[in-house]
C-alpha cells in the first residue's frame, strides 16, 4: 500500500488518463490481494471512521450549508457556484449537495422549530445558516442518500429503503413516547393532505372571484360597483340601466358607439394578455448547456434528437459533445407558462425540476392565470389549477420532514394535490381522484388512493363553504335534463364519438405543425410576448362580432349544454323549426373561429389550460349535430324511427341538443387528452343524471379508439416529446428486438473506479471522473467501483460530490472506496502521512445488475416497476457497463419514431 497520496497517485497512472477520453478500461489481470497473516489480522482495525472523527472533519472551507428545496435553483449559488445565467465551467467550480432523510440528532438549537421551518418552507434564506452545520454532517447509515440535484431522476429504491429504516427505528420504541411519535407519524399524511385541500380551495376561490370581476371590463362596467359583472349587476331587472358600455360612457351613439366598443374591447384583450405574459416571463429559467444535453429543450419548439450507444459522444450535433458543451447555448423554459399538467406528470414519474413547484411559480401563476382568463382568449383554468395545487402540495411537504426529505414519499402527496386541483376546477372530487390515477400518477398505492380521495373531499367541502359561484354549488356549471334519451339516438352518439375523437386528434396534429412552423420564426422564439400580443389581437378582432366567441369558455359551455326553457335568452333555442338552420349557421361560424383560436393559443407563454376550450369546441360540434337531428325530426315527423316521440309535440320532445353538446364536449376532450373513465365520471358529476351515463361513456370509448387510430399521442405526450422530457411511460408496451447489450456503452477508464491495486483512491482522481460526468450532462449518473473487473459497488454522482466537497484538503486526500476493506497498523506502517477518508457510507454495495444478454422487456420492467436510475451490466459475472435511465428513454423514443411501439 502506498504511504502517501503522491505514491498512490503514481501507482494508478496506468489506470487513469483523463486526457484520452477514448481509452477503453482494461481490468487488472492480477489476482486478489494476498490474505493477511493471523498476526496481522489480530491487529486490524475498523475501516469506518468514528462519529467523532466525522464531526471533526466537517468542511471548514465551505460556507454554511445551503438549504436546497424544490424552489431553490441549485445552479444559482454564489461563491463560485454554477448559475443559470452562464454556462458552468465544471472543472473550475464545485457544488455542494445536501444530505437527506436521516440526520444526526440536534440538541439545544432552533433548527427544527416551527418558525424556522415556516421560513424555510416558504423559500427564504433566513435561518439557513443555523441549520447549515447540521445539514452538512455525513450520514452514518448506508441507506441514506444526498438530496436530489437539478434535472435528475428520483431514486425510488433508495427512497423506499430510507423510509423503511426510518419506520424500523420509529417502531422499535415501545414506550409511551415512542407510541405517541408513531401515532403522530401516521397522522402527518392526513393533516398534510387536509391542509393542501383547504389551501387549494382558497386559491380557487380567489382566482374565480377576481377573474369574474374583471372579465367583462372589456365590454363595460357597472355604474353602482365596477367590480360586478354584467349578470350580477343586472340581476332581477329587464332593462339594465346600471350597466354601461364604454361607447355609451363616452357619449357616443350609432356606429361610433359600436366602433368605440370594438376598439376598447380589443385593447383590453391585448392589455390583459400582455400583462399575463410579462408575469409569466418572471419565472424564466435558463439551463446551462451541459445540463440540457439530456433534459429539456425549449417549450414546444424542440427538434427530436437521434439516440447513440456512445454516451460520451451523443448522436446530436457536434456542439453537444462534451468538448463543446460549454460553448453551446443554454435552454430557456418558463415554469408558469402553459397548463403545467405535462410537467406535473413528468415530475410525478420521478424527474426532479427544482423551481417548477416553488412558491415563486405558485404566486406568479395564480396572478397570471387571472389575467389570461380575463383576456378572453381561448384557454381555461383547469390545467393551471392542477399545477397550482401541486405547487401547494410541494410547499406544504416542507413542513413535514417525513415528506420533505424523501422524494418518493413526497410524490405520493403530490398525486393527491394534483387530484384536488381537478376536484375544485370541475367541482368533481371523484373525477379528480380518477384523474390522478389515470393521467398524472406514476406510483399510486392503495394508501395514496384513500388519501387522495380525502384530499379531494376536503377541497370540495371548503369550496362549497366559500361559494365562489354564488349558487351554493361546487360545479362550474350544472345542467339537468328532464327527458331521457331515445334508442335511435345511440347511433348519433356513436357518430359524435367518431367525429369528436377525430377532431381531438387533428387538433393535436395542428398544434404540432403550428409549433414546428410559426414558433420556429426567430423573432417569435426570441420575444415570446410578441406571439402573445399577436394571438390576443387576432382573438379580439374575430371574437367581438360573434356572441358565442365573446363569452367566457365556461359560460359558453353552460349555454351549449343547457336544455331549452321558455325564458331562455341564449339564442340557441328555436321557437319553431324554421329557425334551426339559422342557429346551425351561426354555430358553425363560432365552431370554426374557436377551433382556430384554440389551436394558435395553446402553447403561448401564459398560463393556459386545454380542458374546457377543447370541450367548448366539441360542444359547438355537438350542438350543431343536435340541431341537425332536430331539424330532421321536424322535417320528417312521420318517420317510423321517431314517430312516437314526434307526436308528443315540441322540438325537444325527441331531441335535446344540449345532451349532444355535452356528449361531444366530453368526447372531444377525450380525443385531446385520452382520458376515459375520468371524463365519464366528470360529466356525470356535472349533470347528476344517471340516465345519460351510458351516452357519455359510449361516446368517450368511441372517441378514444378513433383518436388513437388517427394520432397515437395525446396532447401531453406531444408536450413531453417536444420538450424532450426523460419520461418513461408506464402505459407503453414497446416491441423489442434487441437485448441489453445493444444499448450498453463501452467501458472506459474515466467511467469506473478501479480498486484492483488498492481500495484507496486519490480525491483529485475522483474529482476528474465526476467532472467528466457533469460535462456530458449526467448530474445524476454514477461511478461503478470494480476490483479485478468484478463489480463491488456503485457511488452516485451527487453522493460523490457531497463527499468530496466536505474534504478539508482534497489535493492530498485518500478515499476508501470499498465497504469491506480494512487495513492494519503494522510496525513498518505505524505512521501515515494522512488518514484516508471513508466514502463507504455513500457507496451502494449491491447495485441492481443484469446480464448483458438480458431481454429488453426485463430491462423495461426494471426501470418502470422499480423506478431505477441506472442498471449495471455484467458479462459472465464481470462488469461490462452501465445503462442510465435517460439512455433507455432515448432508446424507447427511437423505437417510437421507427414505429416499433
Amino acid at each position: 500500500m502506498p504511504r502517501s497520496a503522491q505514491a498512490h497517485q503514481g501507482s494508478l497512472m496506468a489506470e487513469e488518463d483523463d486526457g484520452d477520453d477514448d481509452t477503453t478500461f482494461s481490468p487488472v489481470s492480477a489476482g486478489l490481494a494476498t490474505p493477511t497473516s493471523a498476526t496481522s489480522t489480530r491487529r486490524l482495525r475498523s475501516a469506518r471512521t468514528s462519529d467523532l472523527d466525522l464531526r471533526s472533519r466537517l468542511p471548514s472551507r465551505l460556507p454554511s450549508r445551503l438549504h436546497l428545496d424544490e424552489q431553490s435553483n441549485l445552479l444559482a449559488f454564489s461563491d463560485g457556484m454554477r448559475n443559470y445565467t452562464s454556462a458552468p465551467n465544471t472543472a473550475g467550480h464545485r457544488r455542494t449537495s445536501r444530505a437527506s432523510s436521516i440526520t444526526l440528532p440536534k440538541h439545544h438549537n432552533r433548527s427544527g422549530s416551527l418558525g424556522v421551518r415556516l421560513v424555510t418552507a416558504l423559500g427564504f434564506d433566513r435561518a439557513r445558516g443555523e441549520a447549515g452545520l447540521a445539514e452538512s454532517k455525513v450520514s452514518l447509515f448506508t441507506d441514506e442518500r444526498v438530496w436530489y440535484d437539478q434535472f435528475t431522476s428520483t431514486d425510488w429504491v433508495h427512497d423506499s429503503i430510507a423510509d423503511a429504516f426510518r419506520l424500523r427505528d420509529l417502531r422499535s420504541r415501545k414506550d409511551f413516547r415512542g407510541r405517541l411519535y408513531a401515532w403522530f407519524d401516521g397522522a402527518q399524511g392526513w393533516v398534510l393532505v387536509a391542509m393542501i385541500g383547504i389551501i387549494t380551495a382558497l386559491l380557487a376561490y380567489f382566482i374565480t372571484i377576481t377573474e369574474t370581476s374583471i372579465f367583462e371590463l372589456k365590454e363595460g362596467f357597472c355604474t353602482g360597483q365596477w367590480t360586478l359583472n354584467k349578470r350580477t349587476c343586472c340581476f332581477g331587472t329587464e332593462d339594465c340601466s346600471a350597466w354601461r358600455s364604454w361607447g355609451k360612457r363616452l357619449g357616443l351613439v350609432g356606429p361610433g358607439r359600436m366602433w368605440a366598443d370594438f376598439m376598447i374591447y380589443v385593447a383590453f384583450v391585448i392589455f390583459f394578455a400582455i400583462a399575463s405574459c410579462f408575469l409569466t416571463l418572471l419565472t424564466r429559467t435558463e439551463i446551462p448547456s451541459n445540463y440540457s444535453l439530456t433534459t429539456l429543450d425549449e417549450n414546444l419548439a424542440a427538434d427530436p434528437k437521434p439516440m447513440s450507444n456512445n454516451e460520451d459522444k451523443p448522436a446530436v450535433e457536434d456542439h453537444n459533445s462534451p468538448v463543446h458543451a460549454q460553448d453551446a447555448p443554454g435552454t430557456v423554459y418558463y415554469p408558469a407558462a402553459g397548463s403545467g399538467v405535462a410537467e406535473v406528470k413528468v415530475i410525478l414519474s420521478g424527474f426532479v425540476v427544482h423551481g417548477y413547484l416553488g412558491i415563486k411559480t405558485l404566486v406568479v401563476k395564480t396572478l397570471a392565470v387571472i389575467l389570461s382568463l380575463a383576456s378572453g382568449m381561448s384557454l381555461g383554468k383547469e390545467g393551471p389549477y392542477v399545477h397550482i395545487a401541486t405547487c401547494v402540495g410541494n410547499i406544504a411537504c416542507r413542513f413535514f420532514s417525513k415528506y420533505n426529505h424523501n422524494d418518493g414519499k413526497r410524490r405520493e402527496v403530490l398525486s393527491a394535490a394534483a387530484a384536488s386541483g381537478v376536484g375544485v376546477a370541475f367541482g368533481a372530487p371523484i373525477g379528480g381522484v380518477l384523474f390522478s390515477l389515470e393521467e398524472v400518477s406514476y406510483y399510486f398505492p392503495p394508501k395514496t388512493l384513500f388519501r387522495t380521495f380525502f384530499c379531494c373531499i376536503v377541497a370540495s367541502l371548503s369550496l362549497k363553504f366559500l361559494n365562489p359561484y354564488g349558487t351554493g354549488k361546487i360545479v362550474i356549471f350544472e345542467v339537468r335534463y328532464a327527458t331521457d334519451w331515445k334508442f335511435f339516438e345511440i347511433f348519433v352518439f356513436i357518430l359524435l364519438g367518431v367525429l369528436s375523437g377525430a377532431l381531438g386528434a387533428f387538433f393535436i396534429k395542428a398544434c404540432a405543425i403550428w409549433a414546428r412552423t410559426f414558433r420556429k420564426i426567430p423573432a417569435i422564439k426570441r420575444w415570446p410576448v410578441l406571439e402573445v400580443a399577436l394571438v390576443a389581437l387576432v382573438t379580439g378582432l374575430v371574437s367581438f362580432w360573434n356572441h358565442y366567441t365573446k363569452l367566457a369558455v365556461t359560460e359558453l359551455l353552460f349555454d351549449l349544454a343547457s336544455p331549452c326553457k321558455a325564458d331562455a335568452s341564449s339564442g340557441l333555442c328555436p321557437n319553431d323549426g324554421t329557425e334551426i338552420l339559422g342557429i346551425i349557421r351561426y354555430l358553425g361560424i363560432a365552431f370554426v373561429i374557436k377551433s382556430l383560436l384554440t389551436t394558435i393559443t395553446f402553447g403561448i407563454k401564459v398560463p393556459a389550460g386545454i380542458y374546457v376550450p377543447s370541450m367548448v369546441v366539441g360542444g359547438l360540434l355537438g350542438r350543431i349535430v343536435g340541431h341537425a337531428v332536430q331539424y330532421l325530426v321536424y322535417t320528417f315527423p312521420d318517420a317510423s324511427i321517431w314517430s312516437q316521440c314526434a307526436a308528443e309535440g315540441g322540438l325537444e320532445s325527441c331531441v335535446t341538443p344540449g345532451v349532444y353538446a355535452l356528449v361531444a364536449a366530453g368526447a372531444t376532450m377525450c380525443g385531446v387528452t385520452r382520458l376515459s373513465v375520468t371524463l365519464a365520471v366528470i360529466l356525470f358529476e356535472l349533470t347528476g343524471s344517471l340516465d345519460h351515463v351510458l351516452p357519455f361513456s359510449l361516446a368517450v370509448l368511441v372517441a378514444k379508439w378513433t383518436a388513437d387510430a388517427v394520432e397515437p399521442l395525446s396532447i401531453y405526450d406531444l408536450l413531453t416529446e417536444m420538450n424532450s422530457y426523460p419520461l418513461l411511460d408506464n402505459k407503453l408496451r414497446p416491441v423489442f428486438t434487441t437485448d441489453l447489450g445493444d444499448i450498453t456503452p463501452a467501458v472506459r477508464s474515466h467511467r469506473v473506479i478501479d480498486i484492483s491495486n488498492s481500495p484507496l483512491v486519490p480525491a483529485p482522481v475522483l474529482r476528474r471522473k465526476l467532472e467528466h460526468l457533469h460535462s456530458v450532462g449526467e448530474v445524476d449518473g454514477g461511478l461503478p467501483v470494480v476490483r479485478n473487473n468484478i463489480l463491488v459497488g456503485l457511488i452516485p454522482a451527487p453522493d460523490l460530490e457531497f463527499a468530496l466537497d466536505k474534504l478539508d484538503d482534497e489535493e492530498t486526500s485518500l478515499c476508501l472506496m470499498v465497504q469491506t476493506a480494512t487495513w492494519h497498523d503494522s510496525e513498518e506502517n505505524d505512521h501515515h502521512d494522512q488518514d484516508p477518508t471513508d466514502f463507504t457510507p455513500f457507496i451502494d454495495p449491491a447495485p441492481v445488475s443484469l446480464d448483458i444478454h438480458s431481454p429488453m422487456d426485463l430491462v423495461f420492467q426494471c426501470f418502470v416497476k422499480l423506478g431505477l436510475r441506472y442498471i449495471c451490466v455484467l458479462r459472465d459475472g464481470q462488469y461490462a457497463g452501465l445503462v442510465h435511465k435517460k439512455t433507455f428513454v432515448k432508446y424507447i423514443k427511437e423505437l417510437e419514431h421507427t414505429g416499433n411501439t
